[in-house]
């Protein structure tokens, strides 16, 4: 019988709940509506659910997992810099692929609130919740095993992002891991990605 059981199974019992709970988040998040808008579904499900499995069932501080300013003045100047690195490629990517185009343009109404609620809940998610939960079992490969999950959410988006997704997920891990602080690599996404429907809609240029 010991044969056919193998070595014995250890867990560590929050990483399994971490991996479990955000595969069922992103799933109900595809498939089901909760609100009459997308993004308070997305606030509810990636920012107030993990925080009451942070608060309640692992009884843990929220700073722990990037719910803090953390290195702010850091924070500020890898903001500013990753907005400026990413206006450019932002700009050409929305003028010259028809595809954001597409896409894009139904969401210019109620920018840019609609951006800052559906991404203020997906920020904490994976750079906040998974990284930071990861990262106490796995260090920093904790900032590539949150970046997948993140790119395979991005499936259904122009081909051109999605394919991007896995490189931006690890670098926006990588500000939130410098910084210990969802916050920043929250408001460079919250720029991009208003930034690229002002542009792909033809509302800029």
């Amino acid at each position: 019988m010991k044969f056919l059981l193998g070595p014995k199974l250890h867990f560590d019992w929050k990483i399994v709940t971490i991996t479990i709970a955000s595969t069922l988040l992103l799933l109900v998040d595809h498939y089901h509506r909760m609100t009459a808008y997308k993004y308070w579904d997305r606030v509810i499900l990636y920012l107030i659910v993990p925080l009451v499995f942070i608060l309640f069932i692992f009884r843990e501080n929220p700073r722990d997992y990037g719910l803090t300013l953390g290195d702010w003045k850091a924070g500020l100047v890898i903001t500013l810099a990753g907005i400026l690195i990413m206006t450019p490629v932002i700009w050409y990517l929305g003028k010259g692929d028809p595809s954001m185009t597409d896409y894009y343009k139904p969401h210019v109404a109620g920018l840019p609130w609609t951006t800052f609620l559906d991404l203020i809940g997906w920020e904490f998610f994976f750079r906040g919740w998974i990284l930071f939960g990861y990262a106490r079992k796995f260090g920093a490969e904790a900032l590539w095993l949150q970046a997948v999950p993140f790119a395979l959410a991005h499936i259904g988006k122009p081909e051109v992002e999605t394919l991007s997704t896995i490189f931006g997920g690890f670098a926006f891990g990588w500000v939130a891991w410098r910084t210990r602080s969802f916050l920043y690599p929250f408001l460079i996404h919250w720029f991009i990605s208003s930034f690229i429907i002002l542009v792909a809609a033809g509302v800029l240029g």
